[in-house]
């Protein structure tokens, strides 16, 4: 049954909000999806602070005015499922990504980040960067790896005297 027009205004809204929350939002074709699949996607979107609403490309063409331009929506068929990340800008893409790696008839047909549309290359780029807790584990390494050398060139001193010191001993005894 179609929609009245004031379920579409709610959905419009309810896009807006969600666009406006949103850090990145993936776009996927909708075509070939069960509801199982379906289910267990929103279940890991939402364990990741993420999630997954379908639309009509037109409603979201409504909700968000940099879209309105944009061929590639156009050429999207369908309805046309939107992944949103509000925790940070991967999450959700590494899930999506990921998903549709397993499932061939789910396609990512693109996506937003920082108010801009994103082709579906750059999607998988996207989700091939590392997480915000291994690119901190990686700076700290980093900015360790100085102080702990510098540890070791110290105590390397100090373990060459002592090993003089003990072969002097050794030579009077």
């Amino acid at each position: 049954m179609p929609k009245t027009k004031e379920q579409k205004k709610e959905t419009i809204a309810q896009l807006k909000d969600k666009l406006s929350q949103s850090k990145s939002v993936v776009f996927t074709g909708d075509t070939g999806l069960n509801v199982k699949t379906a289910e267990a996607l929103r279940k890991e979107l939402r364990e990741n602070k993420a999630e997954y609403l379908v639309a009509k490309k037109t409603l979201i063409k409504l909700a968000d005015e940099n879209l309105k331009n944009e061929k590639e929506i156009d050429q999207m068929s369908g309805s046309i499922g939107l992944t949103f990340s509000y925790d940070d800008e991967i999450s959700g893409v590494k899930i999506v990504s990921k998903f549709a790696k397993e499932n061939e008839t789910f396609k990512i047909s693109g996506g937003l980040l920082e108010n801009k549309f994103i082709l579906p290359e750059m999607v998988e780029r996207l989700a091939s960067l590392l997480s915000r807790e291994q690119l901190l584990a990686k700076l700290v390494g980093t900015l360790q790896a100085p102080i702990s050398g510098f540890a070791r060139v110290l105590s390397g001193n100090t373990r060459n005297l002592v090993g003089v010191l003990s072969a002097i001993r050794d030579k009077k005894n």
